[in-house]
């Protein structure tokens, strides 16, 4: 591929999970529109998800690296990605992926020669390799700027407290799981991890890219700065284009009948592809559908390896009861199309980052049930920093409630106290299409800057 033509050209490599891989997508397509050659690193199994993603107008401005892992008894290449994979090869995986600093991402290197890496948080030794080769590197953290900062300065401030009063206030909260298991991490395993994502800090060049923005952000991105010594710059929402949906008969029919219902009528519920509540929470989930008397989509998902049906996981008789105003999909759901949908009217919502800016970019307020990781602060920051929507309180023991559920999606979609979280979410999505593209325009300056110092 004659390359010559382009201002740079970038390798970006994300971590192996989806909700990484989609915001580095969008970033390259940005890029790739900007006069930037793009090599998109990933796994096979990983790459055959993103080619499906990629329109023609892309075809000559990213080209699709292949990074291939060790095959392994029980991480054959189908498991090289976490999407589907068993909880119990997460470290495996982390691990397979680490040996690529010592053989795959060097010759990768050496035959690209890009003029840029641009890597994930928890792979601190791309930046490494990077620079052997007189690369530089500079981190992408597809987290919000709230979490990050707040999980700085814990390690770095302990015992101090949060200069951010909001985004500390207690609620019940039981679940820390991770990847949709049981298992709590060791203190050994936290700590590995959050070394691995300081070293990945220290060694970015210069700058470190964010998927956030200053309007709901901008105190967070300045003390992230502070903290992290670097500059913070923000790339923006980084949502996905329009989804084409024309050889889709399932997405086709969940739009057409959205597109039978009232303006803002109906909310839309789905926690992320890594998430699974528990059969108690979808009992009283179901139940708080039902009590709100609200239209609902609701996504159901499952670990792979369950032999469960939907039906016999919701409570006896809910799918007649409901299904004049409701739907409810196992597995997937065109997650954007939906939430653009005027009638959509909320976001029951786990809270993961992708998805709560996604939201904020339509103007649709969330109802929010966090589960793990970074959600419950994304939770914090929703309600408390950008009063664009609601926390569902558990009960003392961490548990969810079927009346505060029901309670919570009528004031958030229906009744007159939710007018202002209404409103805040509307202005919030004006605010954002006014500004169109500025965030990515800045970090192609800053791009550019670091190239040519490099000269």
């Amino acid at each position: 591929m004659d390359t010559r033509g382009y201002s740079m050209k970038v390798l970006v490599q994300p971590w192996l999970a989806y909700g990484h891989i989609s915001p580095y997508l969008e970033l390259a397509k940005k890029l790739s529109e900007r006069n930037f050659y793009i090599y998109f690193c990933s796994t096979p199994i990983n790459l055959s998800t993103v080619r499906k993603k990629l329109d023609h107008k892309y075809l000559l401005s990213i080209q699709l690296v292949e990074l291939h892992l060790p095959s392994l008894p029980d991480l054959p290449p189908s498991h090289h990605t976490t999407n589907g994979l068993p909880a119990h090869l997460m470290t495996t995986l982390k691990t397979a992926f680490d040996t690529a600093a010592n053989s795959d991402f060097p010759e990768i290197l050496r035959t690209l020669t890009p003029d840029l890496v641009i890597y994930d948080q928890n792979q601190p030794w791309a930046p490494a390799v990077a620079s052997s080769h007189n690369i530089p590197a500079i981190q992408f953290l597809t987290f919000g700027a709230a979490v990050v900062s707040f999980g700085l300065h814990m390690f770095k401030n302990p015992g101090e407290a949060f200069p951010y009063p909001e985004m500390t206030r207690s609620r019940n909260f039981k679940r820390s799981t991770v990847h949709g298991t049981g298992k709590q991490p060791s203190g050994d395993e936290i700590m590995k991890e959050v070394h691995r994502f300081l070293e990945s800090v220290n060694r970015s060049c210069d700058i470190i890219l964010v998927k956030s923005f200053r309007e709901i952000e901008g105190k967070y991105i300045d003390y992230l700065s502070t903290l992290a010594e670097k500059k913070i710059l923000p790339v923006g929402p980084l949502v996905e284009d329009r989804v084409d949906m024309s050889e889709d008969e399932n997405s086709k029919d969940i739009i057409q009948w959205l597109d039978k219902k009232e303006k803002s009528s109906t909310v839309f519920v789905s926690f992320g592809s890594e998430c699974f509540l528990t059969k108690e929470e979808i009992e009283e989930l179901a139940y708080g559908l039902e009590l709100s008397q609200v239209n609902f989509i609701w996504v159901v998902r499952f670990p792979v390896g369950e032999n469960v049906s939907v039906d016999l996981a919701l409570p006896e008789g809910f799918l007649g009861r409901v299904k004049e105003r409701g739907i409810v999909v196992e597995g997937w759901a065109p997650q954007v199309e939906i939430l653009r949908h005027s009638s959509i009217g909320g976001f029951v919502s786990h809270c993961g980052w992708n998805s709560a800016i996604e939201s904020m970019k339509f103007g649709v307020p969330i109802i929010g049930v966090p589960m793990q990781i970074d959600q419950p602060l994304n939770a914090r920051l929703i309600e408390e920093t950008a009063g664009i929507g609601v926390e569902v309180r558990r009960d003392e023991s961490g548990g969810l409630q079927r009346e505060e559920i029901a309670q919570v999606i009528r004031r958030v979609v229906v009744e007159k106290d939710g007018e202002g979280v209404r409103t805040n979410a509307r202005k919030l999505s004006e605010s954002m299409g006014l500004k169109k593209e500025e965030e990515i325009d800045g970090v192609v300056d800053e791009l550019l800057r670091l190239f040519r110092k490099g000269k």
